[in-house]
């Protein structure tokens, strides 16, 4: 059987690997593969096939609705029209919303997570030392854990 666990790059992984040799699991059976990270920057726009989870249009599109609803109803107040002042809310909602979201993504450092998997570590056991195996890598923080 194999077991396939995830870290970060931290000390932990180490330690884990130290703690399988010490309960009997030899070198051979343990292989730590490192991850090539992305270099390239990930895309702002998602297109049909390809699609990463971060919406660039959800928050613009929320306020330009609501400021284009602030601007058709006082535009009955105002000189222009309700028409008008619900384009011109809607236009500067759109505009102000993906200002909003741009900044927030420039400082989120686009889009990227904190928490990700650096180092993938495959473990050959039997079957009855499982539950061994697995106690030791959540106790050193794996990420994720899979047994085939």
């Amino acid at each position: 059987m194999f077991v396939i666990a995830t870290f970060e790059n931290s000390i932990y992984i180490e330690l884990a690997i130290t703690a399988l040799e010490q309960q009997g699991i030899s070198k051979e059976l343990i292989l730590a593969a490192p991850l090539d990270k992305r270099k390239e920057p990930r895309n702002l726009f998602d297109t049909i096939h390809n699609s990463d989870g971060f919406s660039l249009f959800d928050g613009p599109a929320i306020l330009g609705t609501c400021l284009m609803l602030l601007g058709a109803i006082y535009g009955y107040e105002l000189e222009w029209g309700p028409i008008l002042w619900g384009i011109i809310g809607a236009v500067s909602g759109l505009l102000l919303g993906f200002l909003i979201k741009m900044l927030m993504l420039k400082k989120s450092k686009r889009g990227s997570k904190n928490i990700t998997s650096e180092i993938v570590l495959m473990v050959r056991c039997e079957e009855n030392k499982w539950e061994m195996v697995e106690k030791i890598l959540w106790d050193h923080l794996a990420l994720g854990l899979t047994k085939i």
